[in-house]
């Protein structure tokens, strides 16, 4: 379903391999929380999504622990930002700010996290929206 979906987009989508169930109860684990619905749906079809320069529309599994683990627990950030803990970063615009979910919520949303002024604005409704709406220039940061 995820792979289609985004196939019919226009813009350039490389789709990885399916993340297996133990990188997802991985990443789970580091991260405290389980994965949203739809971000587990995704990454059990494609284990990331890169664009058209590279970019990460949707990280990795590996990828999403790993800097959702950095950001929370570096104490240098933890002095300048907002604590990030609510937030679940899954993919970066390609200019240093970060798409988030706010999985513990249970909220389908989608908000990007300013680097330069920490501010968490909403850009879509859903995960399904962020990529329909990124990938045809709609979300313009």
């Amino acid at each position: 379903m995820w792979t289609e979906a985004v196939a019919a987009l226009p813009g350039t989508a490389v789709f990885q391999p399916p993340a297996s169930q133990s990188s997802l109860t991985r990443c789970a684990t580091i991260l405290g929380h389980p994965l949203p619905v739809d971000l587990a749906a995704l990454l059990r079809e494609t284990n990331g999504i890169e664009g058209e320069y590279g970019d990460g529309l949707i990280w990795s599994a590996e990828q999403i622990a790993s800097e959702n683990q950095s950001l929370r627990e570096d104490a240098e950030l933890a002095s300048l930002y907002m604590p990030f803990d609510p937030l679940l970063f899954f993919a970066d615009a390609g200019n240093g700010d970060l798409f988030a979910l706010l999985p513990r919520i249970d909220r389908p949303d989608v908000f990007v996290w300013n680097h330069e002024d920490d501010s968490r604005t909403w850009v879509a409704p859903s995960l399904a929206k962020y990529l329909d709406w990124w990938l045809t220039g709609q979300i313009k940061l």
